[in-house]
């Protein structure tokens, strides 16, 4: 019996049968079988012709078939669930030489050094590694053409999110320093298997060709873990484990009395650049 996309390929459900494919909350695994949104999330990711897809964690596969289906030329996918692995060499052969299947963690591989350019990743990304992934990708955020991943929809709103707001936090001021953040649509709990217990949300990442403004990367993680891991204080009393706070935030031609989310990347950067000066 085969699907409607004419690979000879089994429905997902029956895929997910013969293989034994219960997904494992170890793994953070919550399955999308809707094969309508499994094509718009591809789709999303514009253009796939030329250079690497990476995905990431593709489990059934019903992404992986969509990115297939929609052009993709070579999809390289990063799956450490060996139930998954042989899943993955069943679409290869249907779709001879243009998926390669590196068995392995996400966490242990340079995504920035997979295939040829331009990269992308497309992914529905294991909740409990997700933000932690995105941060090993936006070091090397040259690297890619962009980033459409789904998460948590808390997550997308922390990316996403103005000063001033109470989502604002260190994540918003990294990836927005690296990225245009462009949410994209909402998908129901009910559209995975199993349910999780939250919404997810779609988010397009298209990385500057420059940061929005001079800084070290590892610096501005520095800065901005200190001042919104106390976020309620004020800057003069947050900023203090990194030394003289007061002479950093004359140098960075910053009030003492802000608050972390009164900040625009702008001046978490200028607070960076002074903290590599003074040290």
């Amino acid at each position: 019996m085969a699907d409607d996309h004419g690979h000879g390929l089994p429905p997902l459900r029956e895929v997910i049968a013969n293989h034994g494919l219960a997904a494992r909350k170890s793994l953070g695994q919550h399955f999308l079988l809707d094969l309508n949104l499994t094509g718009r999330i591809a789709r999303a990711a514009g253009d796939l012709s030329s250079g690497t897809t990476i995905e990431i964690g593709p489990g059934p596969g019903g992404l992986t078939r969509a990115l297939l289906d929609a052009g993709a030329g070579r999809v390289i996918a990063v799956e450490r669930d060996d139930r998954a692995v042989a899943i993955q060499q069943e679409i290869a052969a249907a779709y001879p030489g243009r998926l390669e299947i590196l068995a392995g963690d996400a966490m242990a591989v340079d995504a920035a050094s997979l295939g040829e350019a331009p990269r992308r990743i497309v992914a529905n990304l294991p909740y409990n590694i997700s933000t932690a992934l995105l941060i090993g990708w936006l070091r090397r955020a040259d690297a890619f053409e962009s980033l459409t991943l789904m998460f948590q929809k808390e997550v997308v709103d922390r990316l996403a999110a103005a000063p001033g707001s109470g989502d604002y936090g260190r994540l918003s001021v990294i990836t927005q320093w690296r990225c245009e953040v462009r949410p994209l649509f909402n998908i129901a709990r009910e559209a995975f298997t199993p349910p999780p217990k939250v919404v997810s949300t779609l988010v397009r990442l298209v990385p500057r060709s420059e940061p929005s403004a001079p800084a070290r990367m590892e610096t501005l993680e520095r800065v901005t873990a200190a001042a919104f891991g106390q976020r309620r204080k004020m800057l003069r009393s947050s900023l203090k484990s990194l030394g003289d706070s007061e002479a950093l935030l004359a140098a960075a031609a910053i009030a003492p009395t802000l608050r972390a989310e009164e900040l625009a990347v702008a001046d978490f950067c200028a607070l960076a650049r002074a903290l590599d000066a003074l040290s």
